[in-house]
């Protein structure tokens, strides 16, 4: 890919594993969009160019895009990286961006960024989604861990797919927590490892975690992630079983990942959805 690549990035490790495998599939322009107070500092080492808006501020994001835009001839971005949920209430928004949000009947993750990427395209910059550099990185079925889930864990799994498929139908949350049969917590507007932490206190040890895709996913953003904060989240809560949809989860900094896994006796493993 010799055309210039735009990279929005949030905090956490998924950008700068996306610089990474980007540089390594042959893009040779990488620009990127960094929030102050979320982004790693480390990011900048691995970009050709960043700019830093704060979180809110839809005004001085696509100034930083239309800048790159015209000065780099970027026509494709991708988003990684969260942005933390109370961001959205709490931080101080300006006034275009306050203005786009109220004009969404409802707010989640694909109307909210759906928004932000139209106004990409009225500059020229298509939003594309990240996972196409990332592909190393998806997993496909399979147990992962040197520990596999016993027969309870796998009846758990089960119905933690079911459930967790109708929760992100609804754009409620893609993740729950199963414990036995029971349904100990349900993914909100807190994320993953806040759930995962709520289910600890609720339900005790053993939960199983289950984290899926929702039907017909825009892949452009919210594509399901974990990593070793999630992997520190179910140490904390002791869960002991995590699952994720086949091909569409990325799994950050999997050796190490998998390495702590095996140490927590946590299994993993990679299921199709049928």
């Amino acid at each position: 890919m010799t055309a210039p690549l735009l990279l929005i990035a949030g905090r956490g490790v998924y950008p700068l594993e996306l610089a990474e495998s980007a540089r390594a599939q042959g893009v040779e322009r990488l620009l990127a969009v960094g929030f102050r107070g979320e982004t790693q500092k480390e990011l900048a080492k691995r970009v050709d160019e960043i700019r830093w808006v704060y979180v809110g501020h839809l005004r001085s994001l696509l100034e930083a895009v239309e800048h790159f835009a015209q000065s780099e001839g970027v026509r494709e971005a991708v988003m990684a990286g969260q942005i933390k949920p109370s961001n959205l209430f709490l931080t101080r928004l300006d006034k275009p961006m306050r203005e786009m949000l109220e004009r969404l009947p409802r707010r989640n993750a694909d109307t909210i960024f759906g928004a932000v990427g139209e106004e990409f395209a009225k500059r020229g910059v298509t939003l594309s989604h990240a996972g196409r550099f990332m592909t190393s990185r998806i997993p496909e079925a399979g147990v992962l861990s040197a520990r596999e889930p016993s027969g309870e864990e796998w009846a758990d799994i089960r119905q933690g797919f079911e459930l967790a498929k109708v929760s992100a139908r609804h754009k409620a949350g893609q993740s729950v927590v199963i414990k036995r049969g029971t349904v100990i917590a349900v993914e909100a507007f807190e994320g993953t490892d806040h759930m995962i932490l709520r289910a600890g206190k609720v339900g005790g040890p053993d939960g199983v975690v289950v984290k899926v895709a929702q039907e017909n996913h825009d892949m452009r953003f919210d594509i399901p992630v974990v990593g070793m904060g999630t992997l520190r989240s179910m140490k904390r809560a002791r869960c002991r079983c995590l699952a994720l949809e086949a091909g569409k989860a990325i799994l950050l900094e999997r050796e190490r990942f998998l390495q702590a896994a095996d140490e927590a006796g946590i299994a993993v493993a990679v299921v199709d959805h049928p």
